[in-house]
Parts: structure tokens; sequence; C-alpha cells
């Protein structure tokens, strides 16, 4: 009977603990492995994480047949080898419209470093809204998750796609040369901004603005798992912050930045273990290490790589300037990527070929992130984004009314936690709290029935 009841009380445990593990923001128990100790080899590195719940949607070859997009709604789909595939949206003659596109070739396709995928979205006539948008695999030459994204844009100095009415999204693959055939899974994240309030006459970015880089944070790092796709980003905001990454592995983190902050980046890999795997230790691999910068709607804004030869090397992202609406009317893609406010997305990827070089063993990953300047007031948006609250950052902020965030947290260059990360820390917290009460509770029952038994009640 006792071994029963310890099997019991074991299994009860377990079914509690694992309870609190699960719950979002609960650290004390969720990061107690290393990362180290619990990271797969790259053999078998975890693929793309699609979001929770994700409809499925097949492109078609032909808009005739094309399938509705809605904003606010992520989904999953495919992409064939070759040709174009659409799917349908449609639009009002008021709101602007982003859809991104990430193609996730398998861990184990060939691929160069042409390759890639190419993003468009047009009218009924077949016309641009916007210019095409393509993403390869790079000098890294290592499969990857690759997002290009795709506009209607209003106002536009465009005469085109003006109009309410049936619009459609070109997606493909590009310079497709050595690769085998097959089809790549996709994740599709159409998102919907609505007019301003007051429409202003200005159609010009700002013609000028700080673009020094300022020297990174220092100090020791926090511990942190990075996400497996933008759906399940790991929240970070101004700091020191230390991974692992495997050969072969993308991480994504997230990072709110409010109107009129700038943000900035660096990563640092350490050196590899001589001897790892029982391989030599002593190649290069270009393109080793990408770090990218992607904006609230997915859409790229700047990236660096850093090749790789067994020595820790670190790279930055380039200066990119304050998050403004203004912005948007700029030529370059690292001004006009910075349109919004909301969550920004910091993905690492290391490339495959560094297991073949430096063993599967996992690589430390240092992120110093650095979010410069007070929030301000917002453009004043009339209307709800879809997904609610996506072009928000900090408590407080309203992307309706496009208020500036709350009081900025500690730190001298005024941070504060994003929307969408303070509403998962008050999940994380009232789950937290619910979790320990559940875990007490059981306890506490524990000594009541060791007690009876003990009397032979």
């Amino acid at each position: 009977m006792g071994r029963r009841t310890a099997w019991w009380r074991v299994a009860v445990v377990g079914a509690v603990l694992g309870a609190v593990a699960g719950v979002p923001g609960a650290p004390a128990l969720a990061a107690s492995p290393s990362p180290s100790a619990s990271s797969p080899s790259s053999a078998t590195a975890p693929s793309y994480v699609f979001a929770a719940g994700a409809p499925s949607v097949t492109g078609t070859v032909s808009t005739g047949d094309a399938e509705l997009l809605e904003p606010g709604t992520t989904y999953r789909s495919s992409l064939p080898s070759e040709g174009k595939v659409y799917y349908r949206l449609d639009l009002d003659s008021t709101s602007s419209v982003y859809v991104a596109a990430t193609a996730i070739p398998p861990a184990d396709a060939p691929v160069t470093a042409t390759e890639g995928v190419r993003v468009t979205v047009q009218d009924a006539d077949g016309r641009f809204c916007s210019a095409p948008d393509t993403a390869t695999i790079g000098a890294g030459r290592s499969p990857r998750p690759l997002t290009a994204w795709g506009a209607r844009t209003l106002p536009s100095k465009r005469s085109l796609c003006r109009g309410a009415g049936t619009y459609y999204v070109a997606v493909e693959r590009v310079l497709r040369t050595e690769s085998v055939p097959g089809d790549w899974d996709l994740e599709l994240a159409p998102v919907l901004e609505p007019r301003l309030r007051q429409t202003g006459s200005t159609t010009e970015a700002p013609e000028s603005w700080d673009s020094a880089t300022p020297s990174p944070p220092g100090g020791g790092a926090v511990p942190v798992r990075g996400g497996g796709g933008f759906g399940s980003a790991t929240a970070l905001e101004q700091g020191v912050w230390r991974d692992d990454v495997r050969p072969g592995q993308t991480l994504f983190y997230e990072v709110p930045v409010g109107w009129g902050q700038q943000v900035y980046a660096t990563a640092e890999i350490s050196s590899a273990e001589a001897g790892a795997g029982g391989v030599s230790g002593k190649g290069l691999v270009p393109g080793a290490v990408n770090l990218a910068l992607y904006n609230p709607v997915r859409g790229l804004v700047d990236d660096t790589s850093i090749s790789y030869s067994g020595s820790q090397r670190s790279g930055a992202l380039p200066a990119v300037p304050p998050v403004g609406y203004d912005n948007r009317y700029a030529v370059s893609g690292r001004v006009s990527g910075m349109r919004f406010a909301g969550a920004y997305y910091l993905v690492v990827h290391l490339a495959a070929r560094v297991g073949e070089e430096f063993g599967d063993g996992p690589l430390g990953l240092t992120l110093r992130v650095r979010v410069k300047g007070e929030p301000e007031g917002g453009p004043g948006y009339a209307g709800e984004s879809e997904p609610a609250g996506l072009f928000q950052a900090g408590p407080g902020s309203s992307s309706g009314d496009g208020a500036a965030a709350g009081d900025p947290g500690e730190g001298g260059d005024g941070v504060s936690g994003s929307g969408h990360g303070s509403v998962g820390m008050k999940v994380a917290a009232f789950g937290g709290i619910g979790a320990g009460t559940l875990v007490l509770g059981f306890l506490g029952v524990w000594v009541v029935v060791g007690r009876r038994r003990a009397a032979g009640v």
C-alpha cells in the first residue's frame, strides 16, 4: 500500500508541476533544464512552429479558384517547387493590408544561395500593388524559414490598387536550380492596418534621423529560450540574453518598440569545442549566422550575416530609424520597414554546415538588445487593426487611438513592455498563482490522507 501511495504522490506532483511548467512565463519551472541539455541534435533540429490552430488553405494555380484569406487569421499552406499559387483578398477602399508568407524548406533539402520565395499583391487586372518582395537562402546555403511580404497600402502615390474589391496574393519559388522537387511548407499572415483619423498632407519620409549606433548593453546575460516561429517568439526587452543554438536551427524573439523608439541588436556566437563530434573544426562557413529584424507584420527590415571558423564572432544589425508612420514613404526598405509600433522580431539562424565542420553540439548565442528613446504618441488610427492590438507597444497603449505607451519601464532609454508582452505577463502571473494554489491544495490533501492512513482510518 505504501508503494502505491508513493506512486500516486509522484504522479500527482508530475501532473501539477507539468501544469505549472506549461504556464507561459513560469520561468522557475519551465527553464530549469539547461538549453543544451534538452536541445536536439542538428539531424533532428526542430522545424518551424506554425501558429497554433492555424487553418489550412490551398493555393491555386489560377486566380479563378483562389481561396479567401481573412486579415487577422494566420494560415498554413504549401508551396510547390514550380509555378505561382494564388490566394484571394476582399479589401475595402480605406485600409492597408499586408500579407507575409513564410516558406519552410525541409531540413535536409539541398538549397542554393540564390533560391527563395517571392510574394506580390495584385489587383483584379494583374497590376502589382507594391514591388515584388523576394527572400533568398543566402551565403550560408542552409535550409531555413524564408519570409517575404506583399502589400496594398493606402494612402498611396500609385493610382492603382486604391479601390475596394478583389485582390490576389501570388507566392512562388524563385531561382530554383539545384534543389530537388517537392513542396515547401508555407505560413500566411494577412494583416489589416486601419486608416488614420486625420490624414495629413505629408507623403515624404523624414529627411534625417540619428543613425549613430549606440554601444550594446553590458552586464550579465539572462538565460532564455528562443521560439520556433513568429507565433511562438520569445518576448525580450532591453538587456543581455543567453541562449543555445544548434546547426540548422532558427530561433525567434520579439522586442516591443513604441512610436519614436529605435531598436538595436547584436548577436554573439561562441567558440566551438575543439574536436567536437569527431570533426577537425578547421573550416570556414560563410554566412554561418544570420541575424534578421522583422517588423510587426513580418516584413524584413534588415539583416546581417556572420561567417564562422570556430572562434567566437559577433555581428550587429545596421542602425534603423525611430518608428514613425511616415517612414513608409521612404525608398529604402531599412527605413520604410520601421512604419509601425509593436513587436519587432529578431530571428537567428545557424547554418547546418556548421555541424559538418564543428560538430552537432550547440553553440552559445548572446543577444544584446537596446531600445532607445521614450515612446511617443502614435498617428491616431480610426479603427482597430486585425489582429487586434498589433501596432502597439507598452502598457496602456491603444492601437485604436494611437496613444503613446504608458509609463516607460526602468532604464535610461525608456524601455517598456509591449502590450502583447504585458498581457502575456498578466496571464502568466494569473496562471502561476492559480497553478501554485493548485499545488498547495494537493499538498494539503497529501497531508490529510497520509495522517488518516497512518492512523488506520
